[in-house]
């Protein structure tokens, strides 16, 4: 069985797809060229005494990352919430004629 999907249907799983792969692909294409340091938290650079002498922060903020990916996710949970509550005419117009046959 091929599924319909309806504008808002494509529209839910363009936006969430964008979010998501914003979120990790593209940010991590940009984490990347901007060098180290690679992680979420930032780095302390320290003299052999033991001082720090620079902090090194990512070039993203991981909050934005997480958020964007966790945005893409939320989208994909309404529009799947919406699909399962929304009957379409078929179903409708199934349960009106097995009603009548009963």
């Amino acid at each position: 069985m091929k599924p319909n999907y309806d504008i808002i249907d494509k529209a839910a799983l363009a936006l969430s797809g964008v979010l998501m792969l914003l979120g990790i692909v593209v940010l991590g294409i940009v984490e990347i060229l901007a060098g180290e340091p690679f992680g979420a938290a930032p780095v302390e650079q320290t003299n052999e005494a033991g001082e720090v002498i620079n902090t090194l922060y990512p070039a993203v903020d991981p909050t934005l990352r997480t958020g964007l990916v966790i945005a893409g996710l939320l989208v994909l949970l309404v529009w799947g919430l919406y699909r399962m509550t929304g009957a379409t005419a078929e179903e409708t117009e199934r349960q009106a004629v097995e009603a009548r046959a009963d």
